[in-house]
């Protein structure tokens, strides 16, 4: 089984992988179901063994805001359940899903009885904490079409699977999802996505998209002007 990059069970070894998913529950959800809300009470974390959710969070006017897509291997919960405070985002699934799930004290019991897997947990949250602090920076130095092909060359080399026609990423991500999580509109997005298009340098399909030339699409983010 693949796991995502940077992921909790990417960074256990089989041993640690298999102590850590046998105390879980297994459970499976359908695509577009809510697999946790904004603001509920917490106990427990999951982990996700196959299939993907969306991350997000709602803003006071009622917009959406995403936060992360997660996939195979990605712990969820953990800092909600871990302090014990309401959930901090919504988890929506955008196909069907595989996970276990423990109770934040077996889940604590696992980090005390294997420090392995507590130095796992600090690594995914290193992960997660530069990819929030790359959006950000990115949100205030890059125009739309540069945004774009930054989260599609990151999306790449995380997820993409190198095949003829170049690197191959297959996360169902809609031009919505992008639009949220780089803070633009989706016509904005459609616009950037026909530029790349255009030049050659990705294709897009249902479900997935190619970077068909990654060197160039890394020189098309590296060209934008610095700011300061």
């Amino acid at each position: 089984m693949k796991f995502v990059a940077g992921s909790l069970l990417d960074y256990l070894t089989p041993d640690d992988r298999a102590f850590l998913v046998d105390r879980g529950l297994p459970r499976k959800l359908p695509a577009d179901v809510a697999v946790m809300h904004e603001g509920d009470p917490t106990d427990h974390v999951l982990i996700l063994l196959s299939g993907w959710v969306r991350v997000y969070s709602t803003t006071r006017d009622g917009g959406v805001v995403l936060l992360a897509l997660r996939g195979p291997g990605d712990l969820i919960g953990d800092i909600a359940a871990l302090q014990k405070w309401p959930r901090t985002a919504n988890i929506q699934s955008l196909q069907e899903i595989r996970f276990v799930q423990l109770l934040a004290d077996e889940f604590m019991t696992c980090l005390h009885e294997r420090p392995t897997i507590a130095i796992a947990l600090l690594r995914q949250m290193s992960s997660r904490l530069l990819e929030s602090e790359s959006a950000r920076v990115n949100a205030a130095t890059l125009d739309v079409t540069r945004r774009v092909a930054t989260l599609l060359l990151q999306l790449a080399e995380v997820h993409g699977r190198q095949e003829e026609n170049g690197l191959v990423v297959r996360v169902p991500l809609t031009q919505q999802d992008i639009a949220d999580r780089i803070g633009a509109s989706r016509r904005a997005v459609a616009r950037a996505l026909a530029t790349l298009r255009e030049r050659g340098i990705l294709h897009t399909g249902r479900q997935m998209f190619v970077v068909t030339e990654p060197g160039v699409l890394r020189l098309f983010t590296d060209s934008a002007p610095n700011c300061t």
